[in-house]
């Protein structure tokens, strides 16, 4: 009972630290206003990129960097479509996931990769703890970025001067740029930082967790770490929860068959979506989003 109990809690653990890495990222990009549905290509976009980049390079660090640079460049378009061309950030984000599904896709059927996977780090003592030793200290290298990243996304939001001008940017953006803030200008470095962490999300998930590349992988995790962010109501707190709840899904799916539970494949397969939609319809009318998530910037617009 206790091995199967961590053998689950390892694998909800290690299957929502792909969707935290984003959502930690979304979180903030949704302080700023900007819902971003292109976090679903930056994921994928880093994902081929980092087991490319190891492939070449034969080192699983040097392709995470590779990684996180082509989800940057990802939301680089993204941010400047939307936020300095002024584009209906969903038909943009729409598009960036489209084009980055076909690139990747047409790119995996004309290139062998084959690439370097982290090795698992263990952390002595701590991953000897009953149950979660092994789910929080004994992964692969990436994995423990999240330690950081947390407190990162919490010092931000609570106490950096930038993190409290993307939440005004966010609430109120007409009464923002009459303070002097830069409305457009932190929407874009928003995008640019959820860029970052999806970047560390794909790199993770193709050279970390499963360490190989396949059209289409993230499987719309993206759209799920969004909806971690509004099932968690947009605060820290919730949004890890979300993630894990999400990650536990997914683990239960894939660990329900070992433990001898028989359910129709098909069942299996829609679970976490099944249990994303779910959790949305029920929390997301719970909580106030950003007063103006997904809504465009004009100066001296009322």
């Amino acid at each position: 009972m206790i091995a199967d109990a961590a053998f689950l809690a390892e694998s909800g653990v290690r299957l929502a630290a792909t969707l935290l890495f984003a959502a930690l990222g979304e979180l903030v990009a949704e302080k700023a206003g900007t819902l971003n549905i292109s976090v679903e290509g930056m994921m994928l976009g880093s994902a081929f990129a980092a087991a490319y980049g190891s492939h070449v390079t034969g080192s699983a660090y040097v392709g995470f960097a590779v990684g996180v640079a082509a989800a940057v460049m990802v939301a680089s378009v993204q941010a400047n479509l939307s936020h300095r061309m002024r584009i209906n950030q969903f038909v943009v984000g729409l598009a960036v996931n489209l084009l980055i599904l076909g690139a990747t896709s047409f790119l995996i059927a004309e290139i062998d990769v084959k690439p370097e996977q982290f090795p698992l780090v263990r952390v002595p003592g701590l991953a000897s703890i009953p149950i979660i030793g092994g789910a929080l200290f004994e992964q692969r290298a990436p994995f423990y970025l999240l330690y950081g990243a947390i407190p990162l996304v919490w010092w931000i939001l609570r106490r950096s001067r930038w993190g409290l001008e993307l939440q005004a940017v966010g609430e109120n953006p007409q009464a923002a740029d009459v303070s002097g803030i830069a409305v457009l200008r932190r929407r874009r470095q928003a995008v640019y930082f959820c860029g970052a962490l999806s970047g560390v999300a794909g790199s993770y998930l193709s050279i970390g967790l499963i360490g190989s590349f396949t059209p289409d992988m993230t499987a719309l995790r993206g759209f799920i770490a969004i909806a971690a962010v509004i099932f968690g109501g947009w605060t820290l707190i919730g949004t890890i929860g979300g993630a894990l709840l999400f990650g536990s899904t997914e683990a239960l799916r894939v660990s329900l068959p070992a433990f001898g539970v028989t359910l129709t494949p098909q069942f299996l397969i829609v679970l976490p979506y099944v249990v994303t939609l779910a959790t949305m319809a029920l929390f997301a009318r719970r909580h106030r989003a950003p007063g103006s998530l997904g809504k465009g910037f004009e100066r001296g617009a009322t």
